[in-house]
């Protein structure tokens, strides 16, 4: 899978400046949410770039990509939905006038899967994250690299809007704040994370799933050249069938 970048490549673009297999879905990770997890590594991550609309779009990854630029804009080879964002971004003079809101929308993000054995459950969990959230959570590993066998943590994510939060934190005492289940699960642990587990975990839309998700949205196709596919092409998207 093109999609994504995995392990060292990910840490990269992690640490950047802002300048089909496994059915594999993320893990819930709401707000008030919290795991108690085994860190297997310091490169269990992949990195990725969705689009969608909050409560309106459900996010997905394009089946051909675009190259991106060093700070993730699309410079060549733009999906439907990178064309609906320049059309905005091309007339906007502040971000905060109507076409910069609208430019935002249909912009692709930069997203963080991140991997991790729950020691509840006894199962490898991957949860989303953006690239600030990931980013904290990785100085924390990398923090306590060298105890990572020794340690477990509490992955937890707070607040709401802009005041979301993920945090990591070291579980002080394995005997006296785990259970019992937790403490033979973290004993049976795998020493790595399986990275295959990755693959087949984003929803991939080709161009024409893509077009027909811009006009769900309310955009109209025909100011970047494009139409909407014919009714015995077009692919029916439901919610259902987007994993997140």
């Amino acid at each position: 899978m093109a999609n994504y970048q995995a392990g060292a490549d990910a840490l990269d673009a992690l640490n950047a400046s802002n300048e089909g297999g496994n059915k594999v879905e993320f893990s819930p990770f709401k707000s008030g949410t919290t795991y108690v997890v085994k860190v297997l590594g310091t490169a269990d991550l992949i990195t990725f770039f969705s689009y969608g609309i909050f409560k309106q779009v459900n996010s997905f990854v394009a089946k051909n990509p675009s190259k991106k630029s060093r700070n993730g804009y699309p410079v060549e080879n733009l999906t439907p939905w990178d064309l609906a964002w320049k059309y905005h971004k091309d007339r906007s003079k502040d971000f905060n006038d109507v076409h910069g809101q609208e430019a935002s929308k249909y912009r692709a993000k930069q997203r963080f899967a991140m991997g991790f054995f729950d020691l509840t459950s006894g199962e490898p969990i991957i949860v989303d994250l953006s690239k600030k959230q990931a980013q904290g959570v990785h100085d924390v590993i990398k923090k306590y690299e060298k105890k990572l066998g020794k340690l477990a943590f509490e992955l937890s994510k707070t607040g709401s809007g802009t005041t979301t939060s993920v945090t990591l934190t070291p579980v002080l005492d394995l005997d006296e704040d785990l259970t019992e289940e937790q403490r033979a699960n973290f004993d049976k642990a795998p020493d790595k994370f399986d990275m295959s587990l990755f693959d087949g975990l984003l929803y991939e839309a080709d161009e024409a799933e893509q077009i027909e998700l811009l006009v769900k949205a309310g955009f109209d196709v025909s100011l970047i050249g494009l139409e909407v596919p014919k009714k015995d092409e077009a692919v029916d998207v439901e919610d259902d069938d987007l994993p997140f």
